[in-house]
């Protein structure tokens, strides 16, 4: 049985509701202020970045397939790409199989750009650890393996 059936099935209490809800909040401000963290170059938007972040980790494919993994429309996606090319992040090539169609992938330069971004964030991520005690960071290590199991990963 699910979480979301085991909670339907049984009223939901008001601590329950309460956990889901900080949980909620606490993830959503951590997310907001991780991606405030920033390299010095900042010509890239948040759209942009997760476009080019999806053909990093993922590899080639086509801008049609990028937009359906970015959840996109494709005219959208259009001009994402337009913009990333514009600035070397990534590049264009012909299709193995398909001549009407293109492969896309993350350039050097892209490759670095996302290294750099990540690297920021970490950074920051770094010094507000650094501020809490060691029986903190072990609780924060084990609600990462947890909120990676809740996640699916």
């Amino acid at each position: 049985m699910s979480y979301a059936n085991e909670m339907s099935a049984r009223p939901e209490s008001a601590d329950e509701r309460t956990l889901a809800a900080r949980l909620r909040l606490a993830v959503v401000r951590l997310n907001r202020r991780l991606r405030a963290q920033r390299s010095e170059d900042r010509t890239v938007t948040l759209t942009q970045f997760s476009a080019l972040s999806t053909l990093h980790k993922s590899g080639p494919m086509s801008p049609g397939e990028l937009a359906a993994r970015e959840r996109v429309q494709p005219p959208s996606m259009t001009r994402v790409i337009s913009a990333l090319e514009e600035s070397g992040l990534l590049t264009r090539s012909p299709h193995p199989t398909d001549g009407r169609q293109t492969v896309i992938e993350a350039s050097a330069a892209g490759k670095a750009y996302i290294a750099a971004e990540v690297s920021a964030r970490e950074r920051w991520l770094d010094e507000r650890l650094a501020e809490l005690s060691e029986d903190e960071r072990t609780v924060l290590r084990r609600a990462a393996d947890i909120i990676d199991r809740m996640a699916g990963t």
